[in-house]
């Protein structure tokens, strides 16, 4: 890689948010750093990414592991070039009943989604506050701001980076580096067959477009801002009511768009 152009490094940038993430920061002229599990789809992205004129260094890794999410740091760092933003996008879901999922499943959400956020903002910040420049986007969800019932871990995930963005985002206000919390709805990607939630309201229904929720979240990102509900009008609106409702309601609202079963015809 030359250093003629500013750094970026995408996590879960082989489909969905992230690839329109890592995608949309080529065209605004930074070259990549792109991570995801899949090595065959990473590819394929990274391909079509460096049709938008950048330079895009793959690291195949799973975050769910502490020693590969260490090593995607270490491949970051082996440019000699500093990330100048950085999106830490990876996440997973599962749906279900609490009582009936697997616990793999429920400790896999905790491990990618909280764990290896966790372990590469505190790389990422420390280089960054030595430099005092540096922009961080933290993939969050508007999940973040409701209990989820038949999907409570993954909500309660969104929560604690939804938190952890912001506490950091106050440590960091008198430094030259900013941190941004991306608010997406239900947007269309693979979340939600992964999560096993096909049968579901939510996953049946009309979804925003991740393109869409990339751009309004980068240029949340380059304006300095602290959070933005991403997407469609429909999900901002939901953000807003969601700033007032008690919890106990949101609760039972997302029990009827994520309970097993719930998009069947008559339910």
């Amino acid at each position: 890689m030359s250093d003629d152009k500013p750094l970026a490094l995408v996590t879960g940038a082989s489909s969905g948010i992230g690839f329109e993430l890592a995608r949309q920061l080529a065209e605004r002229g930074y070259d990549l750093v792109v991570n995801a599990e899949d090595s065959v789809r990473l590819q394929d992205a990274a391909r079509r990414i460096r049709e938008a004129g950048a330079e895009v260094e793959v690291v195949q890794a799973d975050l769910r592991v502490p020693e590969e999410t260490e090593a995607l740091f270490a491949a970051a760092s082996t440019l000699g070039r500093p990330l100048e933003v950085v999106a830490l996008n990876a996440g997973v879901g599962r749906g279900g009943a609490f009582v009936d999922t697997d616990l793999a499943d429920e400790l896999e959400i905790v491990d990618l989604n909280v764990r290896s956020t966790v372990h590469l903002a505190k790389r990422v910040v420390r280089d960054m506050v030595v430099r005092d420049a540096g922009r961080i986007l933290v993939t969050s969800s508007i999940a973040s701001t409701m209990p989820g019932s038949f999907q409570a871990v993954y909500n309660a995930s969104k929560s604690f980076l939804q938190s952890f963005t912001e506490a950091l985002r106050n440590e960091l206000k008198d430094t030259g580096i900013t941190v941004t919390s991306l608010m997406p709805g239900p947007t269309e990607t693979d979340f939600f067959h992964r999560a096993d939630m096909d049968d579901t309201k939510i996953g049946q229904q009309k979804k925003d477009d991740p393109a869409q929720v990339a751009r309004q979240g980068l240029d949340a990102l380059f304006a300095g801002k602290d959070k933005l509900v991403a997407g469609s009008v429909k999900t901002k609106a939901q953000g807003v009511a969601d700033k007032v409702l008690p919890d106990a309601a949101k609760a039972q609202a997302h029990r009827k768009m994520a309970e097993p079963g719930s998009g069947d015809s008559g339910n």
